[in-house]
């Protein structure tokens, strides 16, 4: 069958096949150039976990590892399989593009999927580490876990309860621009404040929480490395958004985040361990396609940046992670050397947040009409980075040709 994107409301219903595949094949063809030399080098991660393995910085965060230092690795995802007649979601070709190329390199992977947030797959993640460990032959000790889960719903192991995230401000209504990347229409996108509820299940879903039980789970289990180090992904972005973002629902749950990365922290110090939150770069996911005013942001600032020569995307921002951060020269091993900024958070939104890239990326925002967007802001860069994480707009492949949609 022939598969074209289904867009619809800044959504995609669908997606490539052999799309994924090749966007997959990109990064790691960009890990290997950037980050050459690298396998084996002192400190660097010898076997790795990412909860949340399948796209963005997941994604990426694993391919980097993996292709750049020679990590054996275990991903945690929850994806929809293909099947002959139907699509599956994005994350599940990612994640068989990812193994497969792996397994061809001959490094040590295994993916699993299904729900992150339950008992039954830590279970299922700690004896997969073991197993990895053996067929690596390394000591079933994880020495790096990154959380990347990005779900819209959490169901507690411990009581059952399902809870719900929102993405709505506090206190008041918000109202601000947004656009439509298919045809450059911008409207008025609105938001009513959340309930204290709605916070609350927020926090319960996007916070620290599950981070911290799964570090419990490993440690528990005895497959943490003594000199540990874990992270999770955050964002905090201009004060323009803070009204939807940094002080709305997510801005609480991310909150939480960082006090989890400080309790973690002072435990895994203990023994070389070593716990932060990275504050990364806007970029289009499928939630900031709809949350209102990021998408305008978005184009805005890929337009500025992308003219100074300091856009990046997923590959390109862990890789200066890896590489200028975690384990930077003496950071490799000693992780007191890791650049934090005054809250012990590792900051690779710095070229986004540069004065100048701001001030420009604001004064285009203020003066953006629909009669000057595609002149101001970077649509088609934008819509180009939200196909492409559905395996569509990919150079090099014929989305005229008949594909099986349940395999890469």
């Amino acid at each position: 069958m022939q598969i074209k994107p289904m867009i619809r409301n800044n959504i995609c219903l669908n997606s490539h096949p052999k799309g994924c595949a090749k966007m997959v094949q990109n990064q790691i063809d960009y890990v290997r150039r950037n980050m050459a030399g690298l396998a084996g080098t002192e400190g660097s991660p010898k076997l790795a976990l990412v909860i949340g393995c399948s796209t963005g910085y997941g994604l990426a965060s694993r391919i980097g590892a993996t292709f750049g230092y020679g990590a054996a690795t275990v991903g945690i995802s929850f994806e929809k399989a293909g099947s002959p007649t139907k699509p599956g979601t994005p994350g599940w070709y990612d994640n068989l593009a990812f193994d497969a190329e792996a397994a061809k390199a001959g490094l040590v992977s295994k993916t699993l999927d299904g729900d992150a947030f339950s008992n039954e797959m830590k279970d299922q993640a700690i004896a997969a580490i073991r197993e990895v460990a053996a067929k690596a032959g390394l000591p079933a000790q994880i020495d790096l876990v990154i959380y990347s889960l990005a779900s819209p719903v959490r169901t507690d192991p411990r009581d059952g309860v399902m809870y719900r995230s929102v993405i709505k401000p506090i206190g008041q209504a918000y109202s601000g621009k947004t656009m439509d990347m298919l045809t450059g229409k911008l409207s008025i996108a609105s938001a009513d404040p959340a309930t204290e509820e709605e916070i609350a299940h927020t926090v319960k879903v996007m916070g620290g929480e599950d981070w911290e039980l799964w570090i419990d789970a490993l440690s528990k289990a005895g497959v943490l490395s003594p000199t540990v180090r874990t992270l999770a992904y955050t964002y905090i972005g201009p004060e323009l958004s803070w009204a939807i973002y940094k002080n709305g629902t997510i801005g609480k749950a991310k909150e939480h985040l960082e006090k989890t990365s400080h309790i973690l922290h002072e435990r895994l110090a203990q023994t070389g361990g070593a716990a932060w939150v990275s504050v990364n770069k806007a970029l289009v996911t499928r939630a900031s396609a709809v949350i209102p005013i990021i998408p305008l942001y978005i184009s805005a600032l890929f337009k500025v940046m992308k003219e100074k020569g300091l856009h990046e995307g997923c590959i390109e921002q862990l890789v200066r992670l890896y590489k200028d951060r975690l384990y930077a020269g003496p950071a490799a091993v000693d992780p007191a050397k890791v650049p934090t900024d005054a809250d012990r958070r590792i900051r690779i939104d710095d070229w986004e947040m540069r004065e100048d890239v701001q001030k420009e990326t604001k004064a285009r925002m203020d003066a953006i009409t629909e009669e000057n967007l595609f002149t101001l802001a970077d649509v088609e860069g934008f819509k180009h980075d939200f196909l492409e994480a559905h395996g569509f707009d990919v150079a090099g492949v014929d989305y005229e040709a008949d594909v099986d949609p349940s395999t890469i």
